[in-house]
C-alpha cells in the first residue's frame, strides 16, 4: 500500500508560523494564516495590542501601528502561504523583499484592531514570487501594495 502525502493544511496557527517563519517577538507580525489555498492565497489575522513596543514611540499619547510593519505583515503571510504551498515547515525557509509597488495606506490601524492580511499570489512557484496584499480591520481597506520576494528556499 501506497502512504498517501499529508493534506496541505487550510490554516496555520501560532506554531505552525514559527515552524515556517524565522521571526520571533517582537517582530512576528501573524498570529494565525486561515484561508489557505496553496499557491493562490490566504488571509493573515494579526491582533494588535497596545501591550507592543512600537507603541512606546509611535507615538506617545497617540498609538498609531506604523504602516511599514503593516506591509511586513503582509509579507510575513506570504511567506506562511508559501511554506504551506511548499511543505517547508521546519526548513529554516527565509524570504527577502525585493521590490514593492502600489503601496497605498489608507486608514490608521490603532490597539483593539483586528487586521485581515489578504494575499494572492501573481506570480510563483520558483525562488521568486509576487504577491498582491489588502490589510483590513472590519472590512475596510487600511494598506494595499504589491510586493516581489525572494525565497531562499533550502537545499535539497
Amino acid at each position: 500500500m501506497i502512504d498517501a502525502a499529508p493534506p496541505i493544511p487550510t490554516t496555520a496557527d501560532i506554531a505552525l508560523i514559527q515552524r515556517i517563519l524565522p521571526h520571533r517577538y517582537p517582530f512576528l507580525l501573524v498570529d494565525k494564516v486561515r484561508d489557505i489555498v496553496p499557491n493562490q492565497s490566504a488571509v493573515g489575522i494579526k491582533c494588535v495590542t497596545m501591550n507592543e513596543p512600537q507603541f512606546q514611540g509611535h507615538f506617545p499619547g497617540k498609538p498609531v501601528f506604523p504602516g511599514v510593519q503593516i506591509i511586513e505583515a503582509l509579507a510575513q503571510t506570504s511567506g506562511v502561504l508559501v511554506g504551506v504551498s511548499l511543505n517547508l515547515a521546519d526548513k529554516n525557509l527565509l524570504v527577502y523583499f525585493m521590490g514593492l509597488d502600489a503601496v497605498k495606506f489608507r486608514r490608521m490601524v490603532v490597539p483593539g484592531d483586528v487586521m485581515e492580511l489578504h494575499v494572492t499570489v501573481k506570480r510563483g512557484g520558483g525562488k521568486v514570487w509576487k504577491f498582491e496584499g489588502r490589510a483590513l480591520v472590519d472590512g475596510e481597506l487600511c494598506a494595499q501594495a504589491e510586493f516581489t520576494a525572494m525565497m531562499d528556499l533550502p537545499k535539497a
